[in-house]
């Protein structure tokens, strides 16, 4: 093991064991409010029919995973591993285009930061209508793209801008819409009840 990756682990163990203990410590998130359908952002549809095998409904809705120590270790796990491994990069630097949504390998757009989480969270036994693609945004205005994880204790939020998981009412995201916990292709508005108002879902 090289240094930089022994760094890398030590730095890991480091921020699990100082958030171990934030879910039985945290009050509960709440979940989000969801208020009828949205339309797909173009990225994500386009995406669906590369892959179509992970845009087709569900069996059902699993319920919201227990946040046990173990889902909050792979949680903490997931989201700073990935967040190291990727370097942050737009599509129109990577593929010439303003919107493409892909795995990424090397460097990638916020959304693909969130595909590749939730692949490696379902690979780790998480249920797919938990892990949602959901669309906010930022307090200058810009787009963004997190994953909301369901849980017992209510939703989390995995951001490649920050390696802390936070309960999302504790981000300083305006949430829009996200994935229908029952069709990964389907998308769903929602209403952000700590904004006055959300403006129009956006493509």
């Amino acid at each position: 093991m090289t240094l930089p990756k022994r760094l890398a682990q030590v730095f890991l163990t480091a921020a699990i064991a100082l958030a171990a203990a934030a879910p039985s410590l945290a009050m509960p998130a709440g979940a989000m409010r969801v208020i009828g359908k949205a339309s797909p952002p173009i990225g994500h549809y386009e995406f669906c029919k590369t892959y179509v095998s992970e845009c087709k409904p569900l069996k059902g809705d699993a319920g919201p995973i227990a946040l046990t120590e173990d889902n909050w270790r792979t949680l903490l796990d997931v989201n700073y591993t990935v967040n190291t491994d990727i370097t942050p990069m737009t599509d129109q630097e990577l593929y010439g285009v303003e919107e493409f949504w892909t795995y990424p390998t090397t460097a990638g757009d916020c959304e693909d930061f969130v595909l590749l989480k939730r692949k490696m969270l379902m690979q780790k036994g998480f249920d797919a209508s938990d892990l949602l693609i959901t669309v906010v945004l930022q307090p200058n205005g810009e787009g963004h793209a997190v994953l909301t994880v369901r849980t017992d204790r209510g939703d989390y939020i995995l951001d490649n801008m920050r390696n802390k998981v936070l309960p999302w009412m504790d981000t300083e995201y305006t949430y829009l819409k996200r994935q229908d916990t029952v069709d990964p292709s389907r998308w769903v508005k929602l209403q952000d009840g700590r904004a006055i108002a959300v403006g129009s879902v956006s493509q």
